[in-house]
């Protein structure tokens, strides 16, 4: 169950975290740039940046890049 905490929904996000897309690997680890409620946009190094709504699509962390 996804739960809201401020920074966004699921594992509390927030800027400066490095996340990877569960179905996109070939985009690489990501870093998130912002999060408003469920929306984070998150800058990936093979594809850019990408807002992503949190709701539908759980990001998972990458740890340190």
């Amino acid at each position: 169950m996804a739960v809201e905490n401020g920074f966004g929904v699921d594992f509390g996000l927030a800027p400066g975290m490095w996340v990877r897309h569960p179905t996109q690997p070939d985009w690489g680890p990501g870093q998130v740039q912002s999060v408003i409620g469920s929306r984070v946009t998150v800058n990936f190094e093979n594809r850019g940046k990408v807002l992503i709504d949190s709701t539908v699509i759980q990001l998972e962390p990458a740890g340190e890049v």
